[in-house]
């Protein structure tokens, strides 16, 4: 083996190029079906973290509204919460 100037050696370069060369279609089919997992996995993550913050943009929406109610009703003198009938004792 050869020294270059650029402080790589002739044949590992060589050996590196063969090795990549020598790949088998099983190999090059595993990391095609990583890489797509990979791609897929990110943008499942995505859709879930945009789906979360619509989630919670609409149950503080319905809070607001539910507690401006409240406000209203109480304001008003009407009961916020009626009780609940029980079961009948016999």
């Amino acid at each position: 083996m050869r020294a270059l100037g650029d402080g790589s050696v002739c044949g590992v370069q060589q050996e590196s190029q063969r090795v990549m060369a020598s790949k088998t279609d099983e190999q090059i089919a595993n990391e095609n079906r990583l890489r797509l997992f990979r791609e897929h996995s990110a943008r499942a993550m995505d859709e879930a973290a945009s789906e979360g913050d619509a989630i919670r943009k609409n149950m503080a929406r319905l809070r607001e509204l539910r507690l401006a109610k409240q406000a209203e009703d109480g304001s008003t003198g009407q009961t916020a919460a009626k009780a609940k009938p029980g079961k009948a004792k016999k």
